[in-house]
């Protein structure tokens, strides 16, 4: 009887074992926080803007002082990094229109429209890259879950980007 009870309680702690050990492991590997992780081990310190699509699997961030951008595909699996010399500007883009626009050389062409009811609000980076010339994030997609609540959300947010990207162009 007592050895009984014991592989019962034996079989009960192996259980209890792999189910914790799963557990931490799904939450490990949650896309948002895998694309955290591999955001912050391509710029080596911690982002001071960053974009997240966690249903497209792409993220960016900019650490100003590294001088860099990273911007991320496949989940965090593939990416790339770029010194701010190679960044040529940014647009956002609200379904299929380009609505604002900062580029290397031009004026700012501001944000000066409010789209509550958008279906769509995209950031693309443009960088001086034969192969990658530019890198398209979706800050708000009505079909998709996406790190904005809401449009208004990520206009703001595409915003703040187009901000930093002309100050980065002009220093």
């Amino acid at each position: 009887m007592a050895e009984a009870l014991r592989l019962v309680l034996l079989v009960a702690l192996a259980a209890a074992a792999l189910t914790t050990g799963a557990l931490i492991l799904a939450w490990w590997m949650e896309p948002m926080r895998r694309m955290k992780r591999a955001l912050f081990k391509s710029l080596n310190s911690p982002p001071e803007a960053e974009a997240y699509s966690p249903a497209e699997g792409r993220a960016a961030g900019l650490d100003f002082d590294g001088a860099q951008v990273s911007v991320l595909w496949n989940r965090g699996g593939s990416g790339l990094v770029y010194d701010f010399h190679e960044i040529e500007g940014g647009e956002i883009i609200v379904d299929g229109h380009v609505v604002a626009r900062v580029r290397r050389g031009e004026t700012r062409k501001s944000l000066d429209i409010l789209a509550p009811d958008a279906e769509q609000v995209t950031l693309r980076l443009l960088f001086g890259d034969a192969r990658h010339p530019e890198f398209e994030l979706a800050l708000w997609d009505a079909t998709l879950p996406v790190q904005t609540s809401s449009p208004g959300e990520a206009l703001r947010l595409g915003r703040r980007w187009l901000s930093h990207l002309e100050a980065l162009l002009k220093g």
